[in-house]
């Protein structure tokens, strides 16, 4: 049953090296091809999570070890009720998300592209969810998160993209400090509690929660299937998929679960595009989820993580034609839609719903602060440093030049 293991995580990686290699060679295949294989890979990978699962209900869960990359790393991977799930949810998704993208990208420039990092993108996350160690979970995060910045920032001829991509690059390289932190303190014996609060800061990056989740809006910059598979879906789940995987919960994983929650909520409530609504959206239904992995709920969590991640690629996929059949229902009407959703308005005063409203567009100041106070700060401190070091070798090379004199 190892095979099996070993297939389910090999079978979308073998796919982009395959592809990789093609691309570095030359090789212009088309797009049918390029697009099929990836298809295919991810349905594989699926299909045999599936019989994992069987297995699994079977046998019990299947261990796989495979030998050491070097020493204090080994390589193996587990398959049971925790990940196997998550393997056939990402490769059905893949493959879904890689059927609906071959008329969506029909004759683009980057559809190569594209379907090289959706394959990097379904074989990192198999990886991080079968990885039986935190040494190789790392490298399947980084490779999710490498994949995820670039496909935000695939139409990388604009602007928004791109400082998008970006955004989202620089969050994640912040809060992997976190993960990889957790791994060298679980190597030198730290205790449980310290690798737990390590691994929160790791979900806060990965999952945008608060205060890091000001790069998930701005990652709809993406094609909209890169942002139903990784956005709405997969990437953001990776985080309570961690502390399920190593157990963790208790007061500090609820504290900031509630927290993301009412913010998101909040935020979400005052967006002007679809998109950025089922960002929040997602934002505020992980944070939930990070409620239950601190109650201890951890099959309700783990439902819940699959149902959300489902139902939010499927919105994020619709949200296009939604848009023009709004407009067409506007247009049949003669007048525009009625609002909803305004029940909560109705028992607040009107002074605390103008602050509110302010905050919500705002995005709770959130991104002014971490810019201005934080970024700005650390930024002012790299340059004063700079201009101390430039003073201190001018006065050296002065000196010696005195002295040659």
């Amino acid at each position: 049953m190892s095979v099996l293991v070993v297939a389910a995580a090999g079978v979308p990686l073998v796919t982009f090296l395959v592809l990789a290699v093609a691309l570095w060679c030359g090789q212009g295949w088309r797009e049918r091809v390029f697009s099929g294989l990836v298809v295919g890979s991810a349905a594989l990978s699926g299909l045999l999570g599936v019989a994992l699962a069987v297995v699994c209900v079977v046998d019990g869960p299947v261990l796989v070890s495979l030998g050491s990359w070097f020493s204090g790393f080994p390589v193996r991977l587990r398959a049971d009720w925790l990940s196997v799930p998550m393997v056939v949810l990402c490769g059905l998704l893949g493959c879904l998300i890689g059927a609906f993208s071959q008329r969506y990208l029909h004759r683009d420039p980057g559809y190569r592209r594209f379907y090289l990092l959706l394959a990097l993108f379904v074989a990192a996350v198999q990886l991080v969810v079968l990885a039986g160690t935190l040494d190789l979970l790392v490298v399947g995060w980084e490779l999710a998160g490498l994949a995820s910045a670039l496909l935000i920032a695939f139409f990388h001829h604009r602007p928004g993209p791109v400082a998008g991509g970006l955004r989202a690059f620089i969050t994640y390289r912040v809060s992997d400090i976190g993960l990889v932190g957790a791994v060298v303190a679980e190597h030198h014996g730290a205790g449980h509690t310290v690798i737990g609060l390590l691994l929160v800061w790791a979900v806060l990056g990965k999952s945008a929660q608060f205060p890091l989740g000001g790069w998930l809006p701005r990652a709809m910059e993406g094609p909209t299937p890169s942002s139903a598979i990784c956005y709405g879906a997969i990437s953001v789940s990776l985080g309570p998929y961690l502390l399920l995987r190593n157990g963790i919960g208790g007061p500090v994983v609820i504290a900031v679960g509630v927290v993301t929650a009412l913010y998101a909520t909040l935020v979400g409530r005052a967006q002007t595009d679809i998109k950025s609504s089922l960002a929040y959206a997602s934002m505020t239904q992980i944070a939930l989820v990070l409620v239950e992995v601190g109650l201890g709920w951890h099959v309700l969590a783990l439902v819940h993580l699959l149902t959300h991640a489902v139902l939010r690629s499927g919105q994020i996929l619709r949200s296009p034609s939604l848009l023009h059949d709004h407009h067409h229902l506007e247009q049949s009407l003669g007048t525009p839609v009625p609002d909803t959703g305004r029940h909560f308005e109705r028992v607040l005063p009107t002074a605390l719903r103008t602050w509110l409203y302010r905050f919500a567009l705002e995005r709770g100041y959130i991104d002014a602060f971490l810019v201005d106070r934080v970024l700005g700060t650390l930024v002012r401190a790299v340059n004063r440093a700079a201009a101390a070091e430039a003073r201190w070798t001018h006065a050296i090379a002065t000196d010696r030049q005195a002295v040659a004199r």
